[in-house]
C-alpha cells in the first residue's frame, strides 16, 4: 500500500484485528454475525411483504409505492427477503473462507439499518423521492459487495466470483427502479436477471455445500466408499452452461436457443445432483433438505426449458420452482443449519425444523402444479402461500431465541 511501509502495514492489520474483537465483545449477540440480524429480519420481511401484497390483492389496501402491487411485490421478494439472507450467509461464510473476524457490532448495525432503510423507502417511494429509494435500496448491495470484495481481496481467496454476483444483483435492483419509473422498455429484465442471478448462485455455492454436508454426515455414520466428492471440472462446466443458458434467456427468450440451453443446464444439474448420493443421508433432514431445495434446480430450468419451447407449461411455473422451490427451500435449509452451527449448537433437527421444511415443500409443489393446472388456481394459491408463510413464521418462532441469544459456553 503506497504511504506504508511492510511493518507499518503489519501493525495497522494488527489494530484493525484487535478493534474487530474490541467490537465483537462489546457488541450484544443479535450483532455478532452477519447471519443474526439478517436471517431474522430477511425472513419478518417476507412475511410482512407477503402479508402487504395479500391485501393490496384483495383491496384491502394500496402500495404507497412508484411500483405496482404486483412489480412491489416481485420487488421485495427478491431484493428484500432473498437479498438479506444472501448479505447474511455471505458475510458469515467470508470469515471461514479468509480466516479473518467477522464483520461485527457497529458497522453490522449499520449495515442492517441500510437494508431495512431500503425496505422503508421502497415501500414508500411514492410520497419520498423515488431517486433516494432506489439509491439506498441498490446501495445497500453495492456496500455489501465492497465490504465482501475488500475482505476477500485481502485474504487472497477464490470466492471473488460470488462477490461479482452480489455486485450484479444490485446492478440488476438499481434497474428495478429503472423499470418502475418507466425508465428502460423493459419492464421483466430486472427481476428476470434477479431470478438468474439467485440461480447461478445457488448453483455455485450449493454446489460446494451440499455435497460437503452430505459426506461429512456419511463419514460419521461410518460410510466408507461411495462419497460425495467436492466440484469437479463436470460441476464447474455445468455451472458455466447454467450461467449461459439464464444470459440467452435474458437475451432471447421464447427462443430455440435458450430453450435448448436450459434444457441441457436442467440435465447437468440433474446429473450432479445424482452424484452427491443424497438418498444415503435421507435420516438427517439437514442433510435431506439440501438436497430436496437443490433438486428444485433442475426441475424449474426444465420447466422454463419447456415454457421456452412454447409447450404448454406456462413461464411462471418456471419461475415459482426456482422462488418458491429453489431459494426458499435453500434459504430455509442454510438459515437453520448455519444458525444452529454458528452458536455452537448441536446439528440436530428439532420438530420445529423438520415442520418447517415440510411446509416450505408442500408449498411449493402446490405454487408450481396450480400454475401449471394440475390443482385447482384458487386452492393452490391458498393453500400454498398459507404454508410458505408458516414455514417462515414457524422459523422465526423457534429461532429467534437462537438469532438472539449468547453462543453456547459464551460467557459475555
Amino acid at each position: 500500500m503506497p504511504g506504508f511501509s511492510e511493518a507499518e502495514m503489519e501493525t495497522r492489520g494488527e489494530r484493525m484485528l484487535a478493534l474487530r474483537r474490541a467490537r465483537m465483545a462489546a457488541s450484544p449477540p443479535f450483532l455478532r454475525g452477519a447471519f443474526r440480524p439478517f436471517f431474522f429480519g430477511g425472513a419478518a420481511w417476507a412475511l410482512v411483504a407477503l402479508a402487504i401484497w395479500l391485501l393490496a390483492l384483495a383491496g384491502q389496501i394500496t402500495i404507497p409505492s412508484t411500483f405496482g402491487a404486483l412489480a412491489w411485490h416481485r420487488h421485495e421478494m427478491l431484493f428484500g427477503f432473498v437479498g438479506a439472507v444472501v448479505a447474511g450467509f455471505l458475510l458469515t461464510a467470508i470469515p471461514n473462507w479468509t480466516g479473518r473476524l467477522p464483520i461485527a457490532g457497529p458497522p453490522l448495525a449499520a449495515l442492517f439499518a441500510l437494508w431495512a432503510l431500503g425496505r422503508l423507502t421502497v415501500l414508500f417511494s411514492a410520497a419520498a423521492t423515488p431517486a433516494v429509494a432506489a439509491l439506498l435500496d441498490s446501495g445497500f448491495y453495492f456496500v455489501v459487495a465492497s465490504v465482501a470484495g475488500r475482505e476477500v481481496l485481502q485474504a487472497k481467496n477464490r470466492n471473488l466470483p460470488v462477490v461479482g454476483l452480489v455486485l450484479l444483483f444490485g446492478i440488476a435492483n438499481l434497474l428495478d427502479h429503472l423499470s418502475a419509473g418507466g425508465e428502460i422498455p423493459d419492464s421483466e429484465i430486472a427481476w428476470k436477471a434477479a431470478v438468474a442471478l439467485v440461480t447461478v448462485m445457488i448453483s455455485l455455492i450449493g454446489g460446494r455445500i451440499v455435497p460437503s454436508f452430505t459426506r461429512n454426515w456419511l463419514a460419521k455414520q461410518g460410510v466408507r466408499e461411495g462419497l460425495p466428492v467436492q466440484p469437479t471440472r463436470f460441476d464447474q462446466a455445468v455451472v458455466a452452461v447454467t450461467a449461459l443458458a439464464f444470459v440467452a434467456w435474458l437475451a432471447v427468450p421464447a427462443s430455440r436457443l435458450s430453450g435448448g440451453l436450459l434444457a441441457v443446464a436442467a440435465a447437468g444439474q440433474a446429473i450432479r445432483l445424482g452424484r452427491w448420493r443424497g438418498w444415503k443421508a435421507a435420516r438427517d433432514p439437514l442433510v435431506l433438505i439440501l438436497h430436496i431445495g437443490y433438486a428444485w434446480l433442475p426441475i424449474g430450468i426444465g420447466l422454463l426449458a419447456a415454457a421456452q419451447l412454447r409447450t404448454d407449461i406456462p413461464q411462471s411455473a418456471a419461475v415459482h420452482a426456482l422462488t418458491a422451490g429453489a431459494m426458499a427451500t435453500m434459504i430455509l435449509a442454510v438459515m437453520t443449519r448455519a444458525s444452529l452451527g454458528h452458536t455452537g449448537r448441536e446439528l440436530k433437527a428439532s420438530l420445529a425444523t423438520a415442520i418447517c421444511y415440510a411446509l416450505v415443500t408442500v408449498g411449493a409443489l402446490l405454487r408450481v402444479t396450480s400454475a401449471i393446472g394440475w390443482v385447482d388456481y384458487r386452492v393452490g394459491m391458498f393453500v400454498a402461500g398459507a404454508a410458505w408463510a408458516g414455514a417462515f413464521l414457524l422459523f422465526l418462532a423457534a429461532y429467534a431465541p437462537v438469532l438472539f441469544g449468547r453462543r453456547v459456553g459464551e460467557a459475555g
